[in-house]
């Protein structure tokens, strides 16, 4: 950055996010993230350097950590505006695997002040397509089932599979 350049103030970052879509919002979440990675192995390269006494070393750890606490808040600021959309931040998301909810994050123990245990494991399963386009289990293995039933009886006349 050159030393005239004055970083976006927060009010004005979250103003012009406010009508991005919400996969931008989440890649650049994903971006600041990337970026906050290289600057915290930045500063573990820079440290010994500033503990024996480089002085210019020491103040780039000093202005990277600076930049890393604005994309922090820039983070939250993006998390604030997907929340504030009535949507769930992706971190917070609990995953079902084999009909069972799986929090993404160990210590997140609710999700928007919704707990857990309010939501239907089965019912996210159970439905003939799962959100996201993807199907259930039962669906699955039934589709499965009817395929192979149709394929050893000969009851496909749409040509050969591959």
């Amino acid at each position: 950055m050159s030393a005239n350049a004055v970083p976006i103030s927060h009010d004005r970052f979250a103003e012009a996010i406010a009508d991005l879509p919400i996969g931008n919002l989440h890649a650049k979440a994903a971006e600041l993230r990337n970026s906050i990675a290289h600057l915290v192995q930045s500063n573990e390269q820079l440290q010994p350097f500033a503990e024996d006494g480089d002085r210019d070393c020491a103040d780039a750890i000093g202005e990277n950590q600076e930049v890393m606490h604005r994309m922090e808040a820039r983070i939250a600021l993006l998390k604030r505006e997907v929340e504030k959309r009535g949507l769930p931040w992706g971190e917070d998301v609990p995953t079902a695997v084999n009909g069972k909810l799986e929090d993404q994050r160990e210590d997140q123990d609710h999700m928007d002040g919704l707990e857990h245990s309010n939501l239907d494991a089965q019912a996210i399963n159970s439905s003939s397509r799962a959100q996201g386009g993807t199907l259930g289990d039962e669906e699955l293995a039934r589709r499965l089932r009817d395929r192979l039933d149709a394929d050893m009886h000969g009851d496909d006349d749409d040509g050969v599979h591959l």
